[in-house]
């Protein structure tokens, strides 16, 4: 036989057609958002990364999306022709290892016979590394501890990339040159935008209502959890509004409002199993057995985030220790391993079932909706209990006693307790655990969020009412808390109401002297002090110190406390000496036993600075709070809400001390950290911002006022509402700053207005409404409703006498305040007579060196001034400004202007000189302390000028006048009262100086900017009237003076009376004209005729005494 010895060789490989692709690339989404931010993020990732080959790491939790976007990139490297595309389901490294194997053999790879598996893989990697042709690698869901050795290595010229998705947070990731994108949920746009383009692609727009975006929310943004909403809502034909309300019944669960059938974007799992994938391998890991029990306690609390420090108590110890376990674990780490939680909680964080963000605390332990609620539905309600109930521990645990000093931590608490109070329904009432709902509602009433805090009371009240009983402990409490909720948010009867019965039943069920009733009482005590129930009140808390004396000892913290409530309210009383002597007695108290740095020992010390300042003992005061800030800044820390608080009480006293500056540079520094730390709506910061604006318009920054406090107006009308007290207060205070500037109508608009909200709110006869009245009086006064001020002024009074006493301080300046307006009455008899009585009463009960006692002094020396009683008024103002100085310093502004009243009776009895010397050093103490523009500088000048022209220094009275007209104009506008009130001094001077017709021009521009804005019959542009009409007949222009006298007279005469000493001054002048220039007849027959004629009208007009007065 023939034997062939030829070798046999087979047949040579086919060509590679290029492009290439292996395995399955999952089909674009039908709905496919872009994600274009997200895309940038990838896309410089990679550019960052140009000169090496590209291995970027898609990471996020189960749902967000990552394959989709991987996809998205596969789709567009196959339709850019890259030559090789290959997409690896790699949860398991054999499927990365056999995709590989394949590649190389239908590469044609030397060597890659299909034999050895492993080394065709490794063949195809050394084949990436070296070969020309560009290509792209996805591996999908990779395990980072096995996919190591798998990672495709460096390419050349840049060509090759790889794209991993994993929902792990392992370490070892961010190794090799990889770059990390981390993949969260949609945007709030883009799952709308996702869910509309799904029911427009099957024309089913009507499924799209106005509850899409809560149905995107409620879904947590997830993408996956939306595609599958998205089928089932077309599948069952219903729209958002219906589906939200099956996703969110209580009763409803993940498996049948997002079921597999729903899968139409072939994502092969159901929602609830994508979610919780990766938590049987998590329990398998230390510490074993504990990645659920540590996913269910996550699971009661809210979603956006918990704090760090509540997985390292001793609640979520016990927890996890109790649970069974298949490995060991101890109840006490070593000291040099961190606690059992948080082990546990970077498991979870590296299994990507929940994050674990320190530096976002207090949400630092966050973990998506969907996962929780799988989590909740997977577990049994035995299991899921004893989870509520540790997450209810710990957050009683971790919460601080003064949680208003940590807003950001209590606001995430609070967030926390409702997530696990709508989850555990009676649960926690049953166990006991409801403190916590206590707890959160108390942070509330800290938060000063009335509204919210007034809501969940009520509700708390009723299901405490609905399941432990109306009487029990509980109860009551929860009752009591709703009264303190009403009486923050201004709804004082009601918290009255409350509080009464409150008493009464705790007196029943727990007796007169439980240290809960004795609460009850002061807090009732408090309320009657807000409705202006002063005596009440202290009824109230004089019984309630002598039973804490008596039952708790007269140094227990609670007895303290009570003698300092009663303090404060005789304060309010006006009984100041013997609140001081309380709390006098009550910081040594707290002092010798709590320590001189206690927090409560300077609340004591701040209340009694508070006294002191009330007192007039203002250096005293300032004292004891330069202390307490100092305490405060070394204790707590200079941002601490309550050195905020101090540092605004310091201001407030340095305002009062005269030092305006520095109480400005105090108030901007706390309303710049109140708006940092507690956010620009806190009640503290609205306040601290209007005490702010308080400052500048004693500072005479008027517009800088107004601009803060229109603001403040509106932030709580929206936040605390148009009728709550701190409402009407900041309106109040609005119109005052209107009023400085001149705004007059825009004033009394507002003044009105509140009045008669605080009758109907508070009633006639509370405090807040008599000062509310008061305000407006003082409004109408300079508008010129003279009659209207002090009818309502004389009604203050009569309340103030018959609420507070007689010589209450508030009666008293009641009382200054309407002899003011009986001054400018013209009825300065009247005036003099309440003025010495309030003198009397001040010296007698706040001594004669009060500041209030001066003022009160100062305020009778003007109206003996105006009464022709010089030398009683000079004797007055002379001891007045002796005072000052010594109490007050030389520089403080109620000497300045004590000063200045004093110069201004020298120049009425002619010792010119002497005014003289005074007004020019109260310029330069001005002008140096206040600065030049101040208003009240201004009007040391304008005093200073005036005396210039009564010693015949014209041009020097004209040169100051000139420079207060042009700053009156620049800070005030030309429009101001005050700009015309200068602008008639200088046209007094020009006329003086014979520069007659420049005085002229300017009073015909006064009269007419007051009967524009004053109105024709306002005292000031009645004035501004008869300047002109001497003007006139200055300058022979007797016919046109004639008439505007005439005018001045029947108006002054219809507006003022008959009687009132302005009208008799006009009067007398008119009269005097008339006779002087009636036989005028050479020159002028014509106004020979006219003044001949006005002199019959006007003594046919006038009593018989005219002729004897003249």
């Amino acid at each position: 036989m023939y034997q062939d010895n030829r070798s046999v060789y087979p047949p040579p490989a086919p060509p590679v057609t290029w492009p290439c692709v292996f395995g399955q690339i999952p089909e674009r989404a039908s709905a496919f958002q872009p994600r274009a931010a997200l895309r940038k993020n990838v896309d410089q990732a990679r550019s960052d990364h140009a000169t090496v080959v590209l291995t970027q790491v898609l990471r996020g939790g189960g749902g967000v999306g990552k394959s989709q976007l991987a996809a998205a990139y596969a789709h567009e490297a196959r339709r850019d022709k890259v030559d090789l595309v290959m997409w690896v389901d790699a949860t398991k490294v054999d499927q990365v290892i056999t995709l590989y194997a394949r590649a190389a053999r239908d590469l044609h790879l030397p060597g890659a016979t299909g034999a050895d598996t492993q080394g065709d893989a490794q063949r195809f990697l050394e084949w990436l590394a070296a070969t020309p042709q560009s290509w792209l690698i996805i591996l999908d869901d990779i395990d980072p501890e096995h996919i190591d050795p798998w990672w495709p290595p460096s390419a050349l010229k840049e060509q090759g990339r790889v794209l991993a998705t994993t929902r792990r947070q392992d370490a070892v990731l961010h190794g090799g040159g990889r770059a990390l994108v981390e993949i969260s949920v949609y945007s709030e746009a883009e799952a709308r935008a996702y869910l509309t383009d799904y029911v427009r692609r099957i024309h089913k727009n009507h499924l799209i209502d106005g509850h899409v975006d809560t149905v995107c929310r409620e879904l947590g943004l997830l993408p996956l959890a939306l595609s599958h909403a998205a089928a089932y809502m077309d599948q069952q034909d219903i729209g958002c509004t219906a589906y939200l309300q099956h996703f969110t019944h209580r009763r409803s669960r993940l498996g049948k409002l997002l079921p597999r059938w729903a899968d139409t974007e072939k994502y092969g799992r159901e929602v609830a199993t994508s979610l919780l994938l990766n938590l049987d391998a998590a329990q398998q890991c230390e510490p074993v057995g504990l990645a659920l029990p540590a996913l269910r306690l996550a699971a009661c609390l809210d979603p956006a985030g918990q704090p760090h420090t509540l997985w390292n108590t001793h609640a979520a110890h016990a927890y996890l220790t109790a649970q069974p376990t298949t490995g060991p674990h101890t109840d006490h780490e070593p000291d040099d391993q961190p606690p059992l939680a948080l082990n546990v909680l970077r498991l979870l964080h590296r299994y990507g079932l929940l994050a674990d963000d320190s530096p976002a605390e207090p949400r630092a332990v966050r973990i998506h909706a969907l996962t929780a609620r799988a989590t909740r539905e997977a577990t049994p309600d035995s299991a899921l209990d004893v989870a509520k109930t540790a997450a209810a521990d710990a957050l009683l645990e971790i919460w601080p006693t003064a949680d208003q000093t940590q807003p950001a931590l209590a606001s995430v608490l609070r967030a926390n307790t409702d997530t696990l109070a709508g989850l555990a329904h009676e649960l926690l009432w049953t166990t006991g655990r409801h403190g916590v709902l206590y707890q959160a509602g108390t942070a509330l009433l800290h938060a000063h969020l009335n509204s919210t805090g007034t809501l969940y009371w009520q509700d708390l009240a009723r299901e405490a009412e609905r399941i432990l009983g109306p009487e029990h402990p509980h109860t009551l409490t929860a009752r009591s808390n709703l009264a303190i909720s009403y009486s923050h948010a201004g709804r004082t009867e009601e918290a009255i109401n409350i509080q009464e019965q409150d008493v009464a039943d705790r007196e029943r069920i727990l007796g007169p002297e439980h240290p809960h009733t004795l609460t009850t009482r002061s807090n009732l005590a408090n309320s009657y002090s807000d409705a202006g129930r002063t005596e009440e009140a202290i009824n109230i808390q004089e019984q309630v110190v002598a039973d804490r004396e008596r039952i708790l000892g007269p140094e227990h913290p609670d007895t303290l406390t009570a003698r300092s409530n009663l303090a404060t309210s005789y304060l309010h009383a006006g009984r100041t000496e013997e609140a001081i002597n309380i709390q006098e007695q009550v910081v040594a108290d707290r002092e010798r036993i709590l320590g001189p740095e206690d927090p409560n020992t300077l609340t004591a010390c701040s209340n009694l600075a508070a006294s002191y300042l009330h007192a007039g003992r203002t250096e005293e005061a300032i004292n004891i709070q330069e202390q307490v800030v100092t305490a405060c800044e070394h204790i707590l820390g200079p941002e601490h809400p309550n050195t905020l608080t101090a540092c605004s009480n310091l201001a407030i006293s340095y305002l009062q001390a005269g030092r305006t500056e520095e109480a400005i540079n105090i108030q901007e520094q706390v309303v710049a950290a109140c708006e940092h730390i507690l956010g620009p709506e806190h009640p503290n910061t609205l306040t601290t911002r209007n005490n702010l604006a308080n400052s500048y318009s004693d500072a005479g920054r008027t517009e800088e006022a107004i601009n803060i406090q229109e603001q403040d107006v509106a932030d709580r009308e929206r936040i605390l509402g148009p009728e709550h007290p701190n409402t009407l207060t900041a309106r109040n205070n609005l119109a005052n700053s209107y009023l400085h500037a001149g705004r007059t109508e825009e004033a009394i608009n507002i003044q009105e207005q509140v009045v008669a909200d605080r009758e109907r709110i508070l009633g006639p006869e509370h405090p807040d409404t008599l000062t509310a009245r008061s305000n407006l009086a003082a409004s109408y006064l300079q508008a010129g409703r003279t009659e209207e001020a002090i009818n309502i002024q004389e009604q203050v009074v009569t309340a103030c006498e018959h609420i507070l006493g007689p010589e209450h301080p508030d009666t008293l300046t009641a009382c200054s305040n309407l002899a003011a307006s009986y001054l400018q009455a013209g009825r300065t008899e009247e005036a003099i007579n309440i003025q010495e009585q309030v003198v009397a009463a001040c010296e007698r009960f706040l001594g004669p060196e009060h500041p209030n006692t001066l003022t009160a002094c100062s305020n009778l020396a003007i109206s003996y001034l105006q009464a022709g009683r010089t030398e009683e008024a000079i004797n007055i103002q002379e001891q007045d400004v002796a005072a000052c100085e010594r109490i007050l310093g030389p520089e403080h502004p109620n000497t300045l202007t004590a000063r200045n009243n004093l110069a201004n009776s020298y120049s009425d009895a002619g010792r010119t000189e002497e005014a003289i010397n005074i007004q020019e050093q109260v310029v330069a103490d001005r002008e140096r302390i206040l600065g030049p523009e101040h208003p009240d500088t201004l009007t040391a000048c304008s005093n200073l000028a005036a005396s210039y022209l009564q010693a015949g220094r014209t041009e020097e009275a004209i040169n100051i006048q000139e420079q207060v007209v042009t700053a009156c104009e620049h800070i005030l506008g030309p429009e101001h009262p005050d700009t015309l009130t200068a602008c008639s001094n200088l046209a007094a001077s020009y006329l003086q100086a014979g520069r007659t017709e420049e005085a002229i021009n300017i009073q015909e521009q006064v009269v007419a900017a007051c009967e524009r804005f004053l109105g024709p019959e306002h005292p000031n542009t009645l004035t501004a009237r008869n300047n002109l009409a001497n003007s006139y007949l200055q300058a022979g222009r007797t016919e046109e003076a004639v008439s505007l006298m005439k005018q001045v007279v029947v108006s002054r005469e219809r507006v003022l009376g008959r009687s009132h000493p302005d009208t008799l001054r006009v009067t007398d002048s008119y009269s005097r004209t008339l006779q002087q220039h009636a036989l005028i007849v050479a020159s002028s027959p014509t106004v020979a005729r006219s003044l001949a004629t006005a002199l019959r009208e006007w003594m046919s007009q006038q009593p018989r005494s005219w002729d004897r007065q003249h």
